[in-house]
């Protein structure tokens, strides 16, 4: 079977695995874990942030950042496709009081400043109308593809936020494929953003982990609200020292990157199926099967029988996500099998 439905489908390395054994190990909640202190203090330097926090995982990643930026009674501007708006359960609304405003994402997964402008209230004097607290943005974006946001639009949303008094929370899931397919380091990539959480356990191959990163006074705050939320660990350098392994090797997602982009130029050539290449821009690609007779489902259901999972997306679309467990050889029979399952008609 060929695993696309998902990069966190990554399994550990030998490397992952060796320095998982041999981390020496502490009480990461007494702030006694070394290898957890190494981690959060190499991810904070590498996004060129003040300090970091090793979190279970993106989702409390997030929810901790909102928490920790947002009163009671506020509003967060995200964008509509965000995962922190629609795969995350609402943590922000059920733990902390805190609720959402969801504005449009363009194509290229940016949030125009005057939908920013016209999420804001209407009059800040009014006790009617929540207040904003912060603005989210996700890089890459996920539901548009897997696009990165460039650093300069970041920088115009800085801009923005600055003129309004509001912070920047980026919720960087997929960051160094970002960074990689920009072309600039981590941390320019998290330069305009307050804070930033990235997933270890993503295209980074670690199995279990995020991390936030932010000035040494919100990292206190999210410690706190980490602990609030359960997710204080104990001997957590089993977690940190494949964590540290993913970050050395990060470079290796141009790899994915490049996998992708001949599974979508593969795939762009088969009757049935509509997809444009150059819109791939990392390990994200999504198509539409418009061969007779197939729905998104139906698809997802033969190619599976076919051997290979892909996975429904919302809009009529299907996500194939390409991460160190596929091969370029495995590209090559995923698009035999696409061209299998289309011939075998729905099932």
């Amino acid at each position: 079977m060929i695993e696309m439905r998902s990069d966190t489908f990554t399994l550990p390395t030998g490397d992952m695995m060796a320095a998982i054994a041999a981390a020496p190990l502490g009480d990461d909640v007494y702030g006694e874990d070394p290898t957890v202190r190494e981690l959060e203090e190499t991810a904070a330097h590498t996004l060129g942030k003040e300090s970091a926090c090793l979190m279970p995982s993106g989702t409390m990643a997030n929810l901790a950042a909102i928490m920790a930026h947002c009163p009671r009674g506020a509003k967060v501007l995200v964008g509509a496709e965000s995962d922190i708006y629609l795969y995350e359960a609402a943590g922000a609304v059920v733990c902390g009081g805190v609720t959402y405003e969801p504005l449009p994402n363009q194509p290229d997964g940016t949030l125009l400043l005057d939908d920013l402008r016209a999420g804001l209230a209407e009059d800040a004097e009014d006790p009617q109308f929540a207040l904003p607290g912060l603005i989210c943005l996700e890089n890459t974006q996920n539901r548009c593809g897997g696009v990165p946001l460039s650093p300069g639009y970041q920088d115009e949303v800085r801009r923005f936020a600055d003129e309004q008094g509001l912070p920047v929370h980026l919720d960087g899931a997929r960051l160094f494929n970002a960074a990689v397919a920009l072309g600039v380091s981590p941390a320019e990539v998290a330069r305009a953003a307050d804070s930033v959480q990235f997933c270890l356990s993503k295209g980074l191959g670690a199995p279990i982990g995020s991390v936030v990163a932010g000035s040494a006074d919100f990292i206190a705050s999210v410690h706190r609200i980490r602990k609030m939320l359960g997710g204080g660990m104990r001997q957590a350098g089993i977690v940190a020292a494949a964590g540290l392994v993913a970050l050395a090797d990060a470079g290796r997602l141009a790899e994915d990157h490049a996998n992708a982009r001949a599974f979508a130029e593969g795939l762009a050539g088969i009757p049935g199926i509509e997809i444009d290449p150059d819109t791939v821009r990392t390990n994200i690609l999504l198509f539409r099967v418009v061969a007779g007779g197939f729905t998104p489902a139906s698809f997802v259901h033969t190619a599976h029988r076919a051997g290979l999972r892909v996975g429904e997306f919302g809009h009529g679309r299907i996500r194939a996500v390409l991460h160190s467990g596929v091969s370029r050889q495995d590209v090559t029979t995923a698009l035999d099998r696409v061209a299998k399952a289309l011939a075998e008609g729905p099932a």
